[in-house]
């Protein structure tokens, strides 16, 4: 990707891109792929196991997401300054991000080592003894794994704030592949059930942590933290981390707790529904990874760019990375809207009902993400890396809940629709957040924010 419109020498050439692309696509695919086998191998334990386990991956979830924000403030600050040449206060970003991501995670790790059993009953209310029994176990072991997974997170964005997605993208295959065979003997060997399957968790969150710090501190390594006196807290630099991380926690914090109440909207619509969204749910995770994966590229691109006062090429390369995700959006999904939506859907023991139910929500799916999935998720990425949080916050926040959560509630309990309506709700949002992020970018606001 070369342009004889810069003035100066364009910061990326066409070879850098492609090599971090090609890694990162391989990482979310990786993660999609093994997090389905993940939960194939958990069900073999039984329904309560499997009830169990899914309360807590909801709690995870919520935490992994507020966690991946926060790595996702450092890699910005990191990368402006390394685009500004300033290696120094990049590396000291680094020692930052460290410290601000092993704090919270223990913080949180204690808190819910301590109180599993209220969390659950707070979040969850009532359930079945022996589902509480399963998820307190899974809660715990889950918890005392929150300190690797925040290490590997910075870790993994600090690579790629230098432009090696490589490094994540092996790390997190290491982590899945000792995951799967932890869950194959443990679950399938020792028969340890649900205990099996978060200590073969626990230890690939910690295998994968160790291998990413410790790369992290190779004497080649652009943002290694030079020893412990690097952790002491520094005010400015933290507040210049949160500046991003925090809106983008708050965002993906509420996008969450979103989720969870839609997703108890869906289980009044009966069996076959709940059944037909699952299904659809997981399905059209794959068709997003192309975009995910520019998404989080776009975070080290225009960073660098924007670091090295290139707002010109930082326009550029964010059209041009956009532009990639569209293409790989419009592949993905003309593919599952004329053959692989009915090929997927045979892989699963769904009735008539549910099949046919799931069937049109993935084919809508397919026809709304061509035009507005891009532009709703990659390109506020592309404001985050300008250090535009704050806008994307408001915005999501806002469609979340008047679209996704409040038209779906008044189209569903009071006007009698069903699965699809849900479905409709999300893409409404989809579109608002589309409008909203376009017009940012198109006039250039993003660009007068200050990171460094």
């Amino acid at each position: 990707m070369r342009s004889t419109k810069f003035e100066t020498k364009p910061l990326f050439t066409r070879q850098q891109l492609t090599a971090l692309l090609l890694p990162l696509i391989a990482e979310q695919a990786l993660s999609v792929t093994i997090g389905l086998a993940d939960t194939l191998m958990v069900s073999s334990v039984g329904e309560a196991a499997v009830s169990g386990v899914s309360l807590v991956d909801t709690f995870n979830t919520l935490m992994i997401q507020i966690m991946t924000a926060l790595a996702t403030g450092g890699a910005v600050v990191a990368s402006q300054y390394i685009g500004h040449r300033e290696e120094k206060s990049a590396r000291a970003a680094a020692a930052q991000i460290m410290f601000i991501m092993s704090s919270f995670s223990v913080l949180v790790a204690a808190v819910v080592v301590v109180g599993r059993h209220a969390i659950l009953r707070g979040i969850f209310g009532s359930i079945d003894a022996d589902v509480m029994k399963y998820a307190e176990t899974y809660f715990l072991l889950s918890a005392l794994s929150y300190p690797f997974i925040g290490l590997y997170n910075a870790g993994a964005a600090l690579f790629r704030a230098q432009g090696n997605s490589k490094i994540s993208m092996m790390s997190s295959l290491v982590m899945n592949v000792v995951n799967i065979g932890g869950n194959a003997i443990l679950i399938f060997g020792f028969k340890m059930g649900v205990m099996g399957a978060a200590l073969a968790s626990l230890v690939s969150r910690a295998v994968a942590c160790c291998a990413v710090l410790f790369l992290l501190q190779k004497p080649g390594c652009m943002l290694r933290v030079t020893g412990l006196s690097a952790l002491k807290p520094d005010g400015k630099l933290i507040r210049r981390i949160l500046r991003v991380g925090i809106p983008a926690g708050i965002e993906n914090g509420m996008f969450q707790i979103g989720k969870l109440s839609v997703a108890s909207l869906t289980s009044t619509l009966g069996t076959a529904a709940i059944a037909a969204n699952a299904v659809a749910n997981t399905t059209s995770t794959f068709l997003n990874i192309p975009a995910i994966a520019v998404g989080m590229a776009v975070l080290t691109v225009v960073g660098q760019c924007l670091g090295a006062g290139e707002k010109e090429q930082a326009v550029w390369y964010a059209r041009r990375l956009l532009l990639v995700a569209y293409c790989g959006a419009w592949v993905m999904n003309l593919s599952a809207f004329f053959f692989a939506d009915r090929w997927a859907l045979s892989w699963f023991s769904l009735s008539p009902e549910a099949s046919a139910m799931a069937l049109e929500v993935m084919m809508w799916f397919n026809i709304v993400s061509l035009f507005f999935w891009p532009s709703s998720f990659t390109l506020p990425n592309i404001l985050r890396s300008a250090g535009d949080a704050s806008f994307t916050m408001t915005v999501s926040i806002v469609s979340m809940w008047v679209f996704r959560v409040g038209f779906c509630y008044l189209w569903v309990l009071k006007m009698g629709g069903g699965l699809l309506s849900i479905w409709m709700g999300m893409y409404l949002d989809w579109a608002f957040r589309s409008i909203c992020f376009t017009v940012r970018f198109v006039r250039g606001k993003w660009l007068e924010q200050k990171v460094i």
